[in-house]
């Protein structure tokens, strides 16, 4: 099932190069079909409480899952590295 664009999703996967884990809510930006080489996946990009985008990424269709009313938002602190 394709997901609309600009709805939000869930991460159901690590993203650790931008120390995002699962639970974090994404907004969907760009669809991209499954080819044969490719599998269906999304262009997410992921806000801070502020606004701020912290990260615009792929990820395959699996990674995701839709947002639920029994979803509750949850503030944490993304743990940035000092490298």
């Amino acid at each position: 099932m394709t997901l609309p664009l600009f709805s939000r999703v869930i991460l159901t996967q690590d993203i650790r190069e931008h120390e995002l884990v699962p639970g974090d809510m994404w907004t969907i930006v760009e669809h991209h079909p499954a080819t044969r080489e490719y599998p269906e996946g999304y262009e997410v990009e992921c806000f801070a409480g502020n606004g701020d985008t912290i990260a615009v990424v792929s990820v395959p269709a699996t990674g995701l899952r839709q947002v639920t009313s029994q979803d509750v938002m949850h503030g944490r602190r993304l743990a940035l590295s000092t490298s």
